[in-house]
């Protein structure tokens, strides 16, 4: 199908953290896909309300009625990706917000959109007690994700299936968002989903890493963990979130591209 308009809900996933930054705005893999989408049809527009830390309720109250009220049917794509801030929570309950996310997507498929989910990349390449513990977690939401996906004909990206996606080279710096090259592989795949141009070679692994010396990885993660992991726990006893004060990119729908440069 070629689609009119793309909307897309969610978090910092669906923002593009943290790839290139453009007129003072992540691009990500959503930007990139709307680059080819508005190749397809003329009268194309993109609407991007994902908001970096957002929870489901966050994203289902404050996203969802507004892309509701901008579907014109099936031509439209409404890409849908939320929970991971959710269960990186201290306080996570599966047993809550699987069912919140599910009920969101079976609301926005009657609405007579195109939908699109995506699962949560289980295995990211990291090590230790933290990534186990991420493991479990999303293994059980993205369950729930495939089996609401089934139900109501959407379509699932599941980053699961391809494995080199494993690699920690796909991560920036602070080891849990895409980097460029990430959100340029996300985009590759989506469009092979929606049945649009798209770059082959997204599924080639990366060349092998160059081991690199004990006291340089150690070094950096001294840094992660100083420059990311500390802000986060802050902010957790705060009752902050990064997604505090800030505005979706695109919240109504714009003719794409908006500049030559992209």
């Amino acid at each position: 199908m070629v689609f009119q308009r793309l909307i897309v809900c969610g978090d910092s996933y669906s923002e593009g953290m943290s790839d290139e930054v453009i007129d003072g705005k992540y691009r990500g893999w959503a930007d990139r896909v709307a680059d080819v989408m508005t190749t397809a049809h003329a009268d194309f527009t993109y609407v991007n309300l994902a908001v970096r830390g957002k929870l489901i309720s966050q994203v289902v109250e404050g996203q969802v009625p507004t892309a509701l009220s901008l579907v014109t049917g099936a031509d439209t794509l409404v890409s849908f990706h939320a929970g991971a801030n959710d269960a990186l929570r201290p306080g996570y309950q599966a047993s809550v917000a699987i069912p919140l996310y599910q009920e969101a997507v079976r609301m926005i498929a009657k609405s007579g959109a195109t939908l699109m989910l995506f699962t949560v990349l289980e295995n990211t390449g990291n090590k230790g007690r933290g990534s186990e513990l991420w493991e479990k977690r999303f293994s059980e939401f993205n369950q729930g994700v495939r089996q609401v996906g089934a139900e109501v004909g959407a379509i699932v990206v599941d980053a699961n299936q391809e494995r080199f996606f494993s690699d920690r080279r796909f991560l920036a710096f602070d080891r849990l968002h895409l980097n460029a090259e990430g959100h340029k592989r996300c985009a590759d795949a989506v469009l092979e989903r929606i049945g649009l141009p798209f770059d082959p070679s997204w599924r080639t692994p990366l060349p092998p890493a160059k081991k690199t010396p004990w006291i340089i990885e150690k070094g950096v993660t001294v840094a992660w963990f100083f420059v990311f992991v500390i802000p986060w726990i802050l902010r957790r006893v705060q009752g902050k979130s990064s997604g505090d004060g800030r505005s979706a990119k695109y919240p109504t729908p714009v003719k794409w591209p908006l500049t030559k440069s992209l």
